[in-house]
């Protein structure tokens, strides 16, 4: 197992820490005019997207872990796992659904999506950034309503609900940020 020293960190590096595994969000280097130098440093649970702050001494050691995203196809659900194709070697991927989780109301056969991988342990699945979808489901814009900024629930062909715009109406095809789950424009 690889380790590393609180003097080689940078933003971005993966450390595992009790069996978890991190990402450094943001560290300083302190060295006070009494006393041992230490480091303070944030780092955020890939799991769970928890940010934790954390002190320890300067030259402490840490385990290592090489963080990979790769492009995926996302081919169907078989009712207890997602099936993605890697689109280099066309190797098929069974994905447990409680690891895709609430990503799967943006998954949309044949889309591309990232895993994440630390060392060769999946961690996650993330669906492309935004998404082109077509209103499914939603009530119809009455004449009038134009206030700024009113919206109104709308279902997508994905199944998510996603707050749209009072003028959007059944049939039309909008882009949603999958991040937020918000809105961004009609196409």
């Amino acid at each position: 197992m690889p380790t590393i020293s609180t003097a080689d960190f940078k933003n971005g590096l993966g450390l595992r820490i009790k069996d978890k595994v991190y990402t450094i969000v943001e560290f300083q280097h302190v060295k006070p005019g009494k006393g041992g130098a230490f480091v303070r440093y944030k780092t955020r649970d890939i799991k769970s997207g928890r940010v934790v702050e954390n002190t320890c001494n300067a030259g402490t050691k840490f385990e290592s872990v090489m963080l990979t995203t790769r492009e995926f196809q996302y081919l169907y659900n078989d009712g207890a796992d997602y099936i993605f194709m890697d689109n280099e070697t066309y190797e098929q991927v069974p994905v447990p659904e409680d690891m895709v989780g609430e990503n799967s109301k943006w998954l949309r056969e044949n889309d591309n999506a990232q895993l994440l991988y630390a060392d060769t342990e999946l961690l996650g699945v993330n669906p492309p950034m935004f998404i082109e979808a077509e209103v499914v489901e939603t009530v119809p814009g009455a004449k009038g309503n134009t206030v700024q900024g009113a919206t109104k629930p709308a279902t997508i062909d994905t199944g998510a609900v996603v707050q749209v715009p009072m003028y959007l109406n059944e049939g039309e095809r909008i882009k949603v940020d999958t991040r937020t789950g918000e809105f961004v424009q009609r196409l």
